[in-house]
């Protein structure tokens, strides 16, 4: 029986990859700090408490060797190189990177886009040959950046799938952008203000199209980079739609053109000058892959999981990396102040 570790196991992409390998016939070693089981997984799964930064714990996990590791949490160069001094006792490697790492042809990124014309005009679709930011200590895409770059140079030592996924959704996400819609729409907000004319589009990603990628990956050992994406790419004002249908609602949209009018009013975490979608026909094309979900049909239990956490909590509790990464998403003195 084909043998796989996964790091990571009890976040977000993991325990969905963790169940999707195990039905497909794999022996899975679920890894995760506090050696959780998630209630979906098949009994067969065998669960271990590790942390990954431990490279004694790593080794001990992965132990006589597996067929494939499956790291959900790699983030630098040194995790790179930690996973290349496997090599020899793992066959393969599945990685998740982002779509940050991409830069347009004048330099501008995700880094830049808070200087005066520093938002990236990237191609459409996005393709994995579009040039990438220069791997570095500075930023979240820049460490990307440095872990792609190092595992990609020892490929013929250790062939490792890095999959670039962009704006993930679903059930366990430490911040869902989702929140922002739903969040008011539990709050009685029946009108909302869109910067951009609503027409922002940020490419999804569903853990279970994710999941469904590691899965093909893992049975197609390969040393290269693939967009990780769902087949359709809604605009912010499709997205909000979509979600007041779930939770049975109706909201008005005040549409801007162009952006935010006020710091805390109309700024999604969605919401770009420019459109960022991305081409999956290279994973079409060398793992036959087909999207397994579309956003519309995934948002139930997304949804679900953010009322449940909401309940009876205070959003920044609940979610605390989402206010880190974005303030106050709620400022509804701002905005009832801005649309008077």
């Amino acid at each position: 029986m084909r043998r796989a570790v996964v790091i990571g196991a009890t976040g977000q992409i993991g325990r969905v990859a963790v169940g999707a390998l195990a039905r497909d016939g794999w022996e899975v070693t679920a890894v995760s700090r506090g050696g959780g089981r998630d209630g979906s997984w098949p009994d067969e799964v065998r669960v271990r408490a590790a942390d990954r930064a431990d490279d004694t714990a790593l080794e001990a996990v992965v132990g006589d060797g597996c067929d494939v590791l499956v790291d959900m949490v790699a983030y630098g160069p040194e995790h790179a190189r930690q996973l290349a001094g496997l090599a020899g006792r793992v066959g393969s490697a599945v990685v998740i990177s982002s779509l940050s790492v991409y830069e347009d042809d004048k330099g501008r990124n995700f880094d830049t886009q808070a200087e005066p014309d520093g938002f990236p005009e990237y191609p459409v679709p996005i393709p994995e040959e579009q040039r990438t930011v220069r791997p570095g200590e500075s930023s979240y895409s820049t460490r990307k950046a440095g872990l792609e770059r190092e595992l990609l140079a020892v490929g013929d030592q250790l062939p490792a799938t890095l999959l670039r996924a962009g704006a993930i959704h679903g059930p366990y996400c430490r911040s869902p952008r989702e929140l922002y819609f739903v969040k008011r729409n539990l709050d009685g907000r029946r009108r909302r203000v869109l910067a951009y004319s609503g027409g922002s589009r940020f490419h999804p990603a569903s853990v279970h199209n994710i999941a469904e990628l590691i899965r093909l990956a893992a049975a197609r050992p390969g040393a290269r980079v693939l967009n990780a994406v769902d087949p359709e790419v809604p605009t912010v004002a499709e997205i909000a739609g979509a979600i007041d249908s779930v939770m049975g609602v109706e909201v008005e949209n005040v549409l801007v053109d162009g952006p935010p009018p006020a710091p805390t009013v109309g700024d999604t975490p969605w919401s770009t000058p420019v459109p960022v979608v991305c081409d999956m026909s290279a994973a079409e094309r060398e793992l036959g892959y087909r999207a397994v979900v579309t956003y519309a049909q995934s948002l139930p239990e997304t949804i679900a999981w953010i009322e449940g956490r909401l309940d009876g909590r205070d959003w920044r509790e609940a979610y605390p990396k989402m206010f880190e990464t974005y303030g106050d998403l709620f400022d509804y003195a701002a905005e009832d102040a801005w649309t008077a």
